[in-house]
């Protein structure tokens, strides 16, 4: 690597033995994540809350105030990208939490760069999906009841069309880490 060239992720997850550590502790955390979001289509509480204070803590520990900003940040970008969907109700706050807690270990560089692939992983799934159990058509069909405000309707095509994008985050993480080793 030449001098002066700066990762993304140099900043939170060094190959040394404490960034391993992280690696493998993200590692852990993103899979149970999708496989909970795949199974009951929940990221649960007790995963994020707990990743997010032991990203805290440790970067606290490892680089003192400047550590804590540092993962506070990211934190707080990763719940400020995903909080407008969550809102609208396009994904649930799982997911949000989920993106806080990359970004509570990846700082706000990586948790951008892992929201950009997420996004694009997301999309990619969102479409297949669409596509694949022609749930398009019965959005289109029950679509001129939305304008009309019946959301008997619309509550019924949030629960045929629910996406786990725990998934593409996981996936999308693990490529913005991989983006960042190799660039």
């Amino acid at each position: 690597m030449k001098a002066g060239k700066s990762l993304i992720i140099t900043e939170s997850i060094r190959m040394d033995s404490s960034g391993l550590f992280l690696f493998f502790f993200l590692t852990i955390v993103l899979l149970i994540a999708a496989i909970n979001d795949i199974r009951f289509r929940k990221i649960p509480n007790w995963l994020t809350y707990p990743t997010i204070l032991i990203a805290v803590a440790y970067h606290t520990t490892a680089k003192g105030v400047d550590g804590f900003y540092f993962s506070v940040g990211g934190m707080s970008l990763g719940i400020a990208v995903l909080i407008v969907p969550c809102l609208a109700g396009g994904m649930g706050a799982g997911d949000t939490k989920l993106m806080g807690a990359v970004g509570g270990l990846l700082g706000p560089k990586g948790v951008v760069l892992a929201f950009l692939f997420s996004a694009i992983l997301g999309g990619i799934y969102a479409l297949l999906f669409l596509a694949l159990t022609k749930s398009y058509k019965r959005i289109l069909r029950l679509f001129p009841f939305e304008l009309k405000g019946d959301y008997i309707a619309s509550t019924y095509i949030e629960r045929q069309t629910k996406l786990c994008y725990g998934g593409a985050i996981a996936l999308g993480t693990f490529f913005s880490i991989t983006w960042g080793l190799f660039i």
